[in-house]
């Protein structure tokens, strides 16, 4: 084993407040990205849920008006 004891290990040489210090800054960070990264997540699919719905309330609203415009067949005989 590299070091004599776990409380050796914590100190490493003098290094552990630096080396732990970064960890614990590390994880953090990694924490709150997730976090961030799922709040966004569930914004980007909340703005796309109230798009898809004013795009059918607008589709609704014109089909209940009518038809902007109207076609008319007319017949033309093939002679």
């Amino acid at each position: 084993m590299a070091f004599e004891s776990f409380s050796a290990f914590l100190a490493m040489e003098g290094h552990g407040p630096y080396v732990w210090a970064c960890y614990g800054v590390f994880f953090l960070l990694m924490i709150a990205m997730m976090v961030w990264s799922s709040h966004r997540r569930r914004a980007a699919i909340e703005s796309c849920r109230r798009g898809y719905e004013f795009q059918a309330g607008r589709s609704e609203q014109q089909a209940a008006r009518g038809a902007a415009a109207s076609f008319t067949r007319v017949n033309v005989s093939q002679d």
